[in-house]
């Protein structure tokens, strides 16, 4: 199982091992965006969809800021939220985060990535990618 770290700006996965030496890591940022809140919410600061030695990991950027909400979930979608990609749990409400994407999400298919609060079943922000 990969464990994500963070040096610096950026991320390095270990297999149980050393974190790696940044050359012997193949990262390439696919696609990247700025958050604007939604429902009232005030969610802001970049993310980056990368692939790092195949895998996609999903990165807050350290400018990430969110006020605050219960249940909040990362996803995807494509103009509209995709319920069915809705992967993981905000670790924080603020600052540099990453998150493997599991491999039943291709993020290469959606045009935005999501904050999104289950218990209420709203958006809490959305970043549109580029």
């Amino acid at each position: 199982m990969r464990a994500p770290f963070v040096i610096g700006a950026v991320l390095i996965l270990s297999l149980g091992q050393p974190a790696l030496a940044q050359d012997d890591v193949e990262m390439e940022i696919v696609k990247s965006g700025t958050f604007e809140g939604r429902s009232d919410h005030e969610t802001t600061g970049g993310v980056t969809v990368q692939r790092i030695d195949g895998a996609w990991v999903l990165v807050l950027e350290p400018d990430f800021e969110f006020d605050g909400a219960p249940d909040p979930k990362l996803a995807f979608g494509n103009g509209d939220f995709d319920p069915s990609t809705v992967f993981t749990p905000l670790k924080s409400n603020s600052g540099l985060q990453d998150y493997m994407v599991p491999e039943r999400i291709d993020p290469a298919l959606y045009s935005d990535v999501w904050l999104w609060c289950e218990e209420f079943n709203v958006p809490l922000g959305v970043a549109s990618l580029e």
